[in-house]
Parts: structure tokens; C-alpha cells; sequence
């Protein structure tokens, strides 16, 4: 194994800003017009950290609801507005962004979303230029989290070996894939979505290489990391 981390890979919904609790309102609020009838809760346990196709895909498993493009347009019109109006980046990502670079370490983004969504995230937080153009999104590989194919590309991208490879992840499908992929992973509970027992719960079975709720950590982490054993919670 690669004694260092050279690549930090982060997660961007709910790791680089606070979107998850939004995206849930948003998400609960469009199925309740399907007829589909969800807590923000239950919304997180079956889809935090999944692309909108495998969600498509999982309400017209679950519920027997199809989940058609002019729904998903719409859904993403209404998510995109509130993120302009109100979408933070979380505490302390940019400082820790620019740290890991001072210590050559690179970073990037690889996340279920659609590039769009990635980048208006960013720009609308002010951690656009920190990241771009090592953007990747599940909508580049054929599978998406919890198969590691997203975060495999974003290695091969960067020309690291996912043994080099840190990800940063705040879901347990995200985890999972980093878990596949050879990566180590640290799970941020930082966001605002993640109070929820059931989550912490899910995260806890997941056994990630640590857990850690502060971005002023994450050095730490990263340039600790020399073994796996190295690695301790925060």
C-alpha cells in the first residue's frame, strides 16, 4: 500500500456544502405530489448519497411510482432555486481545501450528481475555483454509489493509485463505494442532515476509517494517514 495520501477525494453534497437537508425537503415535497408519502427521515435512509436515477429507480421499486424525466426537471428547477437563495458551504471546507494543497496534496470532487448541480453548488458557496476542473460525476461511469466505479475514475483522472486516495463522505452509500474501491474513507457528520439516529446508525455498521464532524480535522486525517491504523477518530 502506498504509505501516503496524495489524493483527497470529496464527496460534495453534504462534505463541501450544506445541502442535503434542502435536498431532502425538496425531495419529500415531490413524491408527496406523486402520492408517495415520506419523512425526511425515511427520505435519507433510502436515498442520501444516490444519484437521481438510482432514486427513479428505487421509487418505482418500492412504490411502484414512475419517476419520469419531466418530474425530475422539475424537481431539480425548484432544488436549484433554493440553493441560490440559501445554499452554505460548511464551516471551514475552504480553509481545509486550501491547506491539503499547501501540503501537496490534491484534491477533487466525485459526486452522485450532475455536473450542473456539482457546479452550481460550488460556485454558489465560493469553492468553485478552489476545485475546478477536477469535477467528476456519477453521470461519467456506468454505475453509480455504492459501486466504486466513480471514485476508481476520479483516481485514475488524477493519476493516483486508490491506495493513495483519502474520500471524504457523509452518506453510506458513498462510503460503501469508497470501501470497494480500496480507498480510505473518513465519514464527515458535520451537515446539518446529519442528526438522525437512524443515519449516525447506518454509518456506525460501516465501520469507515474514522468519523469526524469539524473540516479543521480533515489535515490531521490526511497528512496522519501514513497507515490504516494510523487513522483515529476525531
Amino acid at each position: 500500500m502506498d504509505p501516503q495520501i496524495r489524493l483527497v477525494i470529496f464527496d460534495c453534497d453534504g462534505v463541501l456544502v450544506d445541502s442535503e437537508g434542502i435536498a431532502l425537503e425538496v425531495l419529500v415535497e415531490a413524491l408527496a405530489k406523486k402520492g408517495v408519502s415520506l419523512t425526511t427521515e425515511g427520505a435519507a435512509d433510502r436515498f442520501l448519497g444516490r444519484s437521481l436515477g438510482s432514486l427513479a429507480d428505487a421509487v418505482q421499486s418500492e412504490f411502484g411510482v414512475e419517476i419520469d424525466p419531466p418530474f425530475l426537471a422539475g424537481m431539480r428547477e425548484v432544488l436549484y432555486t433554493r440553493f441560490r437563495a440559501e445554499l452554505k458551504p460548511l464551516p471551514g471546507v475552504a480553509a481545509a481545501i486550501d491547506a491539503l494543497k499547501t501540503e501537496k496534496v490534491a484534491c477533487c470532487v466525485a459526486s452522485s450528481s450532475q455536473r450542473e448541480r456539482i457546479e452550481l453548488s460550488l460556485s454558489v458557496t465560493g469553492l468553485l475555483p478552489q476545485l475546478t476542473p477536477h469535477i467528476f460525476s456519477a453521470t461519467m461511469v456506468e454505475n453509480g454509489k455504492p459501486a466504486p466505479d466513480l471514485f476508481l475514475h476520479a483516481a485514475a483522472e488524477m493519476g493516483v493509485s486508490p491506495s493513495a486516495c483519502l474520500v471524504i463522505e457523509d452518506s453510506p452509500a458513498g462510503i460503501s463505494a469508497a470501501q470497494a474501491a480500496g480507498m480510505r474513507v473518513l465519514a464527515f457528520t458535520g451537515g446539518s442532515h446529519t442528526h438522525h439516529a437512524s443515519y449516525r446508525e447506518a454509518l456506525t455498521l460501516l465501520k469507515a476509517d474514522a468519523q469526524f464532524d469539524a473540516m479543521e480535522n480533515l489535515l490531521h486525517f490526511a497528512l496522519g494517514a501514513r497507515r490504516p491504523e494510523d487513522l483515529t477518530d476525531a
